[in-house]
């Protein structure tokens, strides 16, 4: 088994749900355990809302007005010294649909 020396992977996830966010984060830093690699992780990011206003009736009433928000929750978890198996069992988990993942080695 290889070991990548003073090497760090950091894994950002995305998500608009912030229970399958956690869900997924779990599932990672459970696997890294499992390899026996140290990992710093589950940070979360401030929340990144966007709100739209909404008429509600486009010909008579202008005032009238709705508000929508979109949340969108970010976390960072970052793996020191990864061994190929860790790389290899990442690779192969199954994340819920909906989280975005992009890894930085």
């Amino acid at each position: 088994m290889t070991i990548i020396q003073n090497h760090k992977i950091r894994i950002r996830l995305r998500s608009y749900a912030h229970h399958l966010l956690t869900k997924s984060c779990k599932i990672i830093i459970d696997t890294a355990n499992i390899t026996n690699t140290k990992s710093s992780g589950a940070i979360a990011l401030p929340t990144k809302r966007k709100i739209y206003c909404v008429l509600r009736s486009p010909h008579v009433d202008k005032d009238s007005r709705e508000h929508f928000e979109i949340r969108c929750y970010t976390r960072i978890i970052d793996i020191n010294d990864p061994s190929s198996q860790t790389i290899d069992s990442l690779m192969k988990l199954n994340i819920p649909a909906g989280v975005d993942i992009e890894i930085k080695l």
